[in-house]
């Protein structure tokens, strides 16, 4: 059984909501990231998000493109993400640990090569926002051999042929994109993501997570009443811009929010 169908076992016997939470790998430096990691779990996180940084991140809003060009001008890289898990995984054997990145940097470094050294890396899952079900085949094959759930991203304006081809591949959980439009975006309309979260909970069982517009404590709630999950990016990503030039203020800052959102959660 994969660590993400454990977690959210042992939670829902817990009566409890999964809190995924995403950071760019290498922002604003690479030795931040790994005890960033490990303080977002002490803080509450129970499904760790690993971005790995793009040079043309189109899903993301201002605020991930430029964390995702801090790391890249920190010279971070793919093989270089891994190493982070890896460490990582060396000090945490329990937490899942999800890549989500772009489809370029998998296909630079071949699709077997790189499940085999994520897995190596103790890698649990694998989101590639720009690669749709259509052509997700060679990644599909590839990671299929080893123990990572592909993990695929659904729309406001996904129809229900198409949630149901999705369902049919995917694994772990469900990432439902709360919003049209990028990351960092808008505000978030409870009433609609109701509505659709109901109509993918018809097609499948796997669990369901609400990103894109979770800014705070109240919205986390929220969406914790209606999801299997509630996934948080922009909000930490945006703290650790703010506190770029004094990285040692970051962990304790950053868990925080992270901590208040948990918090909410747990009071739902």
């Amino acid at each position: 059984m994969s660590r993400i169908k454990q977690c959210f076992d042992r939670l829902s016997q817990e009566g409890r909501k999964a809190l995924v939470s995403f950071v760019t790998a290498g922002d604003p430096t690479p030795s931040v990231t790994v005890p960033l990691l490990h303080g977002l779990v002490a803080a509450g996180a129970d499904i760790l998000e690993l971005g790995v940084p793009f040079s043309d991140p189109m899903a993301d809003g201002p605020v991930i493109q430029r964390a995702s060009e801090r790391a890249l001008a920190a010279g971070v890289t793919l093989k270089g993400v891994l190493s982070m898990a890896k460490a990582f995984r060396a000090q945490d054997d329990k937490t899942p640990l999800v890549l989500m990145g772009y489809a370029n940097p998998i296909e630079i470094m071949g699709y077997g090569r790189f499940a085999t050294q994520a897995t190596s890396a103790g890698v649990d899952g694998v989101l590639t926002v720009d690669l749709p079900l259509e052509e997700a085949d060679p990644l599909l094959e590839a990671i299929g051999e080893y123990p990572i759930d592909p993990i695929f991203l659904l729309a406001p304006n996904t129809d229900g042929e198409r949630i149901a081809r999705i369902c049919q591949r995917a694994s772990g959980f469900l990432y439902y994109v709360s919003l049209k439009g990028v990351t960092g975006a808008a505000n978030l309309d409870t009433d609609s993501v109701t509505e659709k979260v109901s109509e993918i909970r018809s097609f499948t069982d796997l669990p369901i997570g609400v990103g894109f517009g979770v800014k705070d404590g109240e919205s986390a709630a929220r969406v914790a009443k209606i999801s299997d999950a509630v996934v948080i990016g922009s909000v930490l990503v945006s703290r650790i811009e703010a506190l770029a030039d004094t990285p040692e203020r970051i962990v304790e800052e950053v868990s925080a929010i992270v901590r208040e959102m948990r918090r909410a959660m747990d009071h739902v």
